[in-house]
């Protein structure tokens, strides 16, 4: 039998010295930032292990990288990428920066959904550009209406440059969008000139019920971007590597990042590594998640019946909606006093997420039933 790939001990972990290992006191069990408590696959510490046995830490090429990415996608996706529209980045928040500085200006508007992940604010705010939100349906959905709406107010009808990050699939709610909200977007960006920049870093977890389709699978698609890296799917956000890849259109736009930032050698090595040989890890990583996101509703239905939590069509993160709870302070605040469990505040995704918080399950069945049982625990009798 192969052994469990989410069975690190606890007291394991606590001996990393990773962000979510080090950002709260012992007695808190940390379940936020999207690190799994694994150990990464062995052809990628092997691949490691070679490329420091030869000395090899110059600066980086794309090394097979997006080779491996691209028979990846094609194996997993049925998706043929073309490689002379690649380019490398250090991870992917840093290629949607790249990608933006080019294709906006300052005081060009971003797009952004709410509640979503909180760097898609702040990393355009860094770089002087203004943010307008589109809020998603109540079942966190994209929501056609309030996207056109946005990319209208962004463009000003279409007079000016701006941009739409996508999260596809998407964080925090862990939807993953269909062909036809696909199709829907790039319609809505033509016709107000918005450059989707779509982050499908998490596009590997996804679970049966659901599909993974890039944005740049949309038929005729000839605008737009999207970025992947192997970070989430097989832990490896210490090892910088990134993959841009743009719609046949934007060779233009694509001519004027091949500079910059890049990736680390140590980062190409690991994912390539995880691309070309570590399918069968995450084939058994998605069964035993499979298991723990239906752990956390079971449980979580027993011990805090007023959480209302649906089961995500992808990613190992949990949105939490505890607006029914009535607590005076926000869901996270609380959870981390009372429980000794740090979640993301929900408010940190835009204000729709307010009364809400994200949980992190890539962890042992062990320890998740310890979050459940202290959230359970946490919450006035009723």
């Amino acid at each position: 039998m192969t052994e469990p790939i989410l069975a690190v001990d606890l007291a394991d972990l606590r001996t990393r010295i990773s962000a979510k290992w080090t950002a709260y006191d012992p007695d808190v069990i940390p379940a936020w930032v999207a690190e799994m408590d694994v150990i990464p696959a062995e052809p990628i510490r092997r691949a490691l292990a070679d490329w420091m046995a030869k000395g090899d830490t110059g600066y980086p090429t794309s090394a097979g990288y997006v080779d491996a990415f691209g028979g990846f996608a094609e194996r997993r996706w049925g998706w043929s990428i073309d490689g002379a529209r690649a380019r490398l980045a250090p991870d992917v928040m840093m290629g949607i920066l790249v990608v933006l500085l080019k294709a906006t200006s300052e005081g060009d508007a971003v797009v952004i959904n709410d509640p979503v992940y909180p760097p898609f604010d702040s990393f355009p705010r860094l770089a002087n550009r203004r943010v307008v939100r589109a809020a998603l349906t109540d079942a966190g959905r994209l929501d056609l209406e309030a996207l056109g709406a946005a990319f209208d107010q962004a463009s000003e009808g279409g007079r000016r440059r701006s941009a739409y990050l996508l999260s596809n699939p998407h964080n925090p709610t862990g939807v993953v969008h269909t062909p036809d909200e696909l199709a829907a977007v790039a319609r809505l960006a033509d016709e107000y000139g918005v450059t989707v920049i779509s982050d499908e870093v998490h596009a590997p977890v996804v679970y049966a019920e659901a599909r993974f389709t890039s944005y740049l699978q949309v038929p005729g698609l000839q605008r737009g971007f999207a970025v992947h890296s192997a970070a989430k799917a097989f832990s490896l956000a210490a090892l910088k590597a990134g993959v841009i890849l743009a719609a046949p259109g934007e060779d233009e736009l694509l001519g004027q990042i091949t500079g910059g930032p890049n990736a680390s050698l140590s980062g190409v090595v690991a994912h390539t590594a995880a691309f070309n040989e570590c399918e069968d890890w995450l084939d058994q990583l998605l069964g035993e998640l499979d298991k723990v996101r239906r752990q956390v509703v079971t449980q979580l239905a027993e011990r805090a019946p007023d959480i209302s939590v649906a089961l995500p069509e992808s990613t190992y993160l949990m949105w939490l909606d505890c607006r029914a709870l009535g607590l005076a302070v926000e869901p996270a605040e609380h959870f981390l006093t009372h429980a000794r469990v740090g979640m993301n505040p929900g408010l940190t995704f835009g204000a729709r997420g307010a009364g809400h918080a994200r949980l992190n399950i890539a962890t042992s069945p062990a320890i998740l039933d310890e979050i459940t049982r202290r959230l359970g625990a946490s919450l006035p009798l009723a």
